[in-house]
């Protein structure tokens, strides 16, 4: 019987095969990028849950306020882990995590600069999971001067990662350490992402209000985070109190695998994820989908007036609306199937280049090929079940005589639900043109606003050589004597790159925190940077060379933080700027700047402190202004005259405007993935309309002959046959203007300085939607106008 009901519905999918290929065509679409969307979140949501105890794994952060000011940091102070380790008995095991274990790698004749490398624990192999090729887990790190190393680099280091156990790399020369294992490469889907791992070279300690690492603790049992977060204060009171006097401070353990999507602290180990574009995508996938299925379900029940006969003769010889329940969702069920092939065909062929825009190196087989196989039966059956259960009853619930007759009885609310459907398609791809639009402006906005400085022509280059950092100054006058370079500066980071230290300001005179203490921003600069920059002074003055600013520890301060001190004449004032070896630090403000913006325009200006480099490995960061006449030659000039500096490192520049564009990465890749979705979306509801006014035109071709024969022209059809349909895009566009604006609103929030919402991108939207919606249907319906009216005639 099963058997039976698909052969008759292969021979209604074939003898309609233009409706059935509109049908095949759109759902294949919805299902490949249903299927393509599916992998994105799969892969999201799977970040660390590699790790075998990843349920157990939590990272440790620490959360402040007080009046003056709040901290919500991802790191920690050096002490924090084995304090935890000996304070609680649910911690298992405790590590640390410095990621400042990079630099340039010799080996015999080859140097390989490597950052993304780490100092470590021992214990972190207890921790984390990760397979060795080679080297014991256990005794890896146990040593000073030992490191681990991920496949990839033991190859561009040794050639055959086998070799690389037991031999001696170098970093800068000097530091030697032993390779004790290989690994296999960090998984892509891991927050925490190295090349090699190094043990620390003595056992490290720190001040607990420094922070700078990060912490991770295996506990006992999952829940055991509670307990220690809730002794939190406990902790702070017997370590923390005498560098925090005066801030509410909290500990939180973060599981390991809600760090990727669901944390958005300072100092985060990379660019994490963010749930909400999850939650976007998995919307827009189901939309896309549904979209696909109204196609079928309006294309099936508009065509009702054909199959009509068919089931009133069904019904006269026995057929239960039972089996015609079974024979109609055959069809939508084998339809499914043809379309869940096809769109299998089509995720092949378009999952690279989704790879190359969202940074992913996601598979058709993610799952494995035998579940993934299972999962496309399982969804071809229920999407089949889900787009055939309205046909099906409404076409099985036709009365036999008026069947037999060919009367269709009341349609009214059948056509009505059709207009609902047709309205819902439109109202979702027009808040996903609105939402494409939207992020455009935005991301237009925030690469072209107005940053307080000129960021245009502005490289920095890192100074790794410390012989190279005590002669900047010899450096920038001979970089100065060539016309294409306009200025040289000195700094102590490259900003743009959302990693700016911080330290305390206008501390008490006690040396603890007083009730306008302000945590800032700290940079160091030398006297060219502001000049350079073009960075405009509010008051007071630069620093100069040759006035002893340095000594007189000499700061320059931004008007944002005199404004939240809410001081008028703060020129020539002493503030307390920190503790060194017990003794307060007082420094003298000589100037304030006009705000400027050192992190990307998701976060709002700080608070920031400009103090003069201390030593002189505080100048490991060179700025360069080149001219625009020949920046191939001027960036051949600084490599030249570097190399008689440092001529074992090369210059490996950025410009700030790069700097400052790479914040916005997952913006701009949400941006082109939204985009090409809606696209889709767009497509699969103009094909449903091309299905529909097609059908439409087949109805009422002796209508169309009837009016041709009475004088109506080309214009007349199409307008007839288009009307109703883009009325029906009106209306949508209408529906969809509060839902955008509101969905919009939401996304911007994101950021600290945002465009605004202009009312035309509504009205854009809404008219391109109208103009598809009406070069689609005008389409088929110029070749319906432009019949020979005697054909459609004749049989009359």
């Amino acid at each position: 019987m099963i058997r039976n009901y698909f052969k008759i519905a292969w021979r209604n999918l074939h003898k309609h095969r233009f409706f059935s290929l509109v049908n095949i065509g759109g759902l294949a679409i919805g299902v490949a990028a249903f299927w393509i969307i599916a992998l994105y979140v799969t892969d999201e949501w799977s970040y660390d849950r590699y790790n075998e105890k990843s349920d157990r794994i939590f990272r440790v952060v620490q959360h402040g306020k007080w009046n003056g000011g709040s901290f919500n940091l991802a790191i920690t102070s050096i002490p924090y882990a084995p304090a935890l380790k000996a304070d609680y008995p649910e911690v298992e095991e405790a590590i640390r995590v410095d990621m400042e274990g990079g630099g340039k790698i010799i080996y015999g004749d080859k140097q390989i600069q490597a950052g993304d490398i780490s100092f470590t624990d021992a214990a972190i192999f207890n921790v984390f999971t990760y397979h060795f090729l080679s080297g014991d887990p256990n005794t890896a790190l146990a040593k000073p001067h030992s490191i681990v190393l991920t496949k990839t680099l033991a190859e561009k280091i040794f050639g055959d990662p086998s070799s690389a156990q037991d031999k001696t790399v170098f970093f800068d020369g000097n530091d030697g350490q032993v390779v004790t294992g290989v690994i296999d490469d960090v998984p892509a889907n891991s927050t925490f992402k190295f090349s090699a791992l190094r043990s620390f070279n003595a056992n490290p300690t720190g001040k607990w209000g420094s922070a700078g690492i990060f912490t991770f603790v295996l506990l006992k049992n999952h829940d055991d985070y509670k307990k220690i977060e809730a002794r939190s204060d406990a902790f702070f009171n017997k370590y923390l109190k005498a560098d925090l006097a005066g801030v509410k401070y909290k500990m939180e353990l973060q599981p390991l695998t809600s760090i990727h999507l669901h944390s958005n602290l300072d100092y985060e180990m990379g660019n994490a994820g963010n749930i909400a574009y999850v939650y976007i995508f998995s919307i827009v996938g189901l939309l896309i989908l549904a979209i696909a299925v109204i196609n079928y379900v309006n294309l099936t029940t508009a065509r009702s007036s054909v199959r009509v006969k068919e089931i009133g003769i069904r019904k006269v010889i026995g057929s239960g609306r039972k089996q015609l329940l079974y024979m109609f969702f055959s069809e939508s069920i084998l339809l499914a199937v043809l379309a869940t092939i096809l769109g299998m065909v089509l995720i092949q062929a378009t999952l690279p280049y989704f790879n190359h825009l969202s940074g992913k190196s996601l598979d058709v087989w993610y799952f494995g090929v035998r579940k993934s196989l299972a999962i496309f039966a399982v969804f071809a059956f229920v999407t089949g079940i889900i787009s055939g259960i309205y046909p099906a009853l409404f076409l099985s619930g036709f009365n036999t005589i008026p069947a037999m007759k060919g009367q269709l009885g009341n349609q009214s609310s059948t056509i009505l639900f059709r207009k609902g459907l047709v309205i819902f398609q439109f109202v979702i791809t027009i808040v996903m043109i609105v939402g494409s639009c939207v992020i455009y402006q935005q991301l237009h906005y925030v690469l072209n606003k107005d940053l307080g400085f000129n960021k245009s022509q502005m490289l920095t280059f890192h100074i790794h050589n410390r012989g190279a950092r005590a002669k900047t100054d010899e450096i920038k006058a001979q970089l100065l004597q060539n016309p294409l370079i306009q200025s040289v500066a000195v700094a102590g980071n490259p900003i743009g790159n959302n990693d700016i230290g911080s330290s305390d300001f206008n501390i008490g005179a006690d040396g603890n925190n007083a009730p306008d203490t302000k945590m800032v921003e700290s940079l160091i600069v030398d006297e060219d940077f502001i000049p350079a920059m073009q960075i405009k002074m509010a008051t007071g003055r630069n620093f100069i060379k040759g006035v002893s600013d340095t000594a007189n520890h000499s700061i320059i301060v931004n008007e944002t933080l005199i404004k939240e001190l809410g001081w008028k004449n703060p020129i020539g004032r002493r503030v307390r700027t920190g503790v060194d070896r017990g003794i307060i630090k007082y420094s003298t403000i000589i100037g304030v700047t006009k705000d400027f913006n050192t992190y990307s325009l998701q976060h709002k200006i700080s608070p920031m402190v400009l103090n003069l480099p201390a030593v002189a490995d505080d100048k490991d960061n060179l700025y360069v202004r080149l001219s625009k006449t020949n920046i191939p030659a001027a960036l051949n000039y600084l490599q030249r005259v570097y190399a008689r500096f440092d001529s074992e490192n090369k210059v490996d520049y950025h410009f700030l405007d790069q700097n400052f564009a790479v914040q916005y990465q997952s913006e701009q890749k949400q941006g082109n993935l939204l985009l090409i979705f809606t696209v889709l979306a767009i497509s699969i509801a103009c094909l449903g309309l091309f299905g529909l006014v097609t059908f439409t035109a087949e109805q009422r071709v002796k209508e169309i002959g009837i009016r041709k024969v009475l004088g109506a022209g080309i214009r007349h059809i199409i307008n007839m046959l288009a009307k109703e349909l883009v009325l029906l895009v009106l209306i949508a566009a209408i529906v969809a203007a509060p839902i955008a604006w509101l969905a919009a609103s939401k996304w911007l929030q994101n950021f600290e300085y945002r465009t605004n919402i202009h009312w035309w991108v509504f009205v854009a939207a809404g008219l391109a939607a109208m103009l598809l919606a009406f070069i689609t249907i005008s389409v088929r319906s110029v070749k319906a106008a432009m019949a020979n009216p005697a054909k459609s005639l004749k049989t009359e």
